[in-house]
């Protein structure tokens, strides 16, 4: 489920993806690695990656066999999963995670892609003028498409869904009754990338976009697919116009989202939570369910259920209000 439409060219040695991204690990065996996932994903015969303090929890629980993480964390991994010691360990996790997955580091144009009309879909979908259909697509019944749309491969998309004009969708699964509104972007490649004087490394992202049933995404929003694991937007969720929501983000359900709202990756937001227009989520933090964040707030750090906050850094808005008289 996680990576359903990129091809894993393993399974690798360990031995070899060490030697590949140029890292010293000695006596660490040679042992059979059949794919890279999160500390969450990862089973036995797989290797993971712990970066922060943040994922120590997870990091107990773990079953991959091999984590990529530093000498200050690698106390919290179970006994049964080997530490493989990095000074980098994000970039060695992107280089060990292009070796599995080569195609998932571009995004170039999609050239499976045929007019509609040559398609298996017109005589099921109402459609408008110049909509293209790639590989590896299905549509459910009762859907409608908009003008200048491109479905692009490998997306899945349910019942009684409508495509707004000027959509572009890949790497996607999409449920039912599901509204995506003009100019939105869904499923392309996340902004993660490692920075150097000489050129950046490029992140592969090999998971997908999932969105629940009875979603609407309004215009010339932006949802990026996941890098280790999935973006997704939960069942009777609302986004409003112009909203970036990045890489491995989780919205839960019945969320109320306002225009120009930006989220940086793998934050996680519980259910019921309601964000006013150009609020920013930092990335890697978890709202919690109930919560609602004003208009404009910068939110750098948890929140937990059932709070009120408001400004930057956002603060519990009746301390907001007071400190703002």
């Amino acid at each position: 489920m996680l990576n359903p439409f990129f091809n894993n060219t393993g399974p690798y040695s360990i031995n070899f993806l060490l030697k590949v991204i140029k890292l010293n690990n000695p006596d660490i065996g040679d042992e059979k690695i059949n794919d890279i996932k999160d500390l969450n994903s990862a089973k036995k015969g797989d290797i993971t990656f712990f970066h922060s303090k943040n994922y120590s929890d997870l990091a107990k629980k773990t079953t991959a066999s091999y984590c990529l993480t530093t000498n200050i964390l690698k106390s919290n991994l179970p006994s049964s999963c080997k530490a493989i010691i990095s000074d980098k360990v994000l970039l060695h996790t992107a280089e060990i995670t292009k070796i599995f997955y080569p195609d998932s580091v571009t995004d170039d144009f999609d050239d499976t892609v045929e007019n509609i009309n040559q398609s298996e879909f017109k005589e099921k979908v109402k459609f408008g003028k110049n909509v293209l259909i790639g590989k590896n697509v299905k549509i459910g019944s009762n859907c409608l498409i908009g003008h200048n749309t491109i479905i692009e491969k490998n997306v899945l998309i349910g019942n009684n869904c409508s495509i707004g004009s000027n959509v572009i969708i890949r790497n996607s699964l999409i449920k039912n009754n599901v509204h995506i509104l003009d100019g939105s972007v869904i499923g392309k490649k996340g902004f993660g990338f490692f920075p150097d004087k000489k050129s950046n490394f490029r992140y592969p992202q090999i998971g997908v976009v999932i969105i629940e049933d009875n979603v609407e995404i309004g215009c010339g929003s932006t949802i990026d697919r996941g890098s280790l694991s999935n973006t997704i937007i939960g069942k009777n969720t609302y986004l409003d116009n112009q909203i970036h929501i990045a890489h491995n983000v989780k919205i839960g359900e019945n969320c109320i989202i306002a225009g120009q709202v930006g989220f940086a990756g793998s934050s996680v937001l519980g259910n019921n939570v309601m964000i006013g227009g150009q609020a920013g989520i930092s990335g890697h933090l978890k709202i919690g369910s109930n919560v609602q964040i004003g208009g404009g707030s910068g939110v750098i750090k948890n929140i937990p259920d059932n709070s009120k906050v408001m400004g930057y850094p956002a603060k519990n808005l009746k301390n907001f209000i007071r400190d703002n008289k």
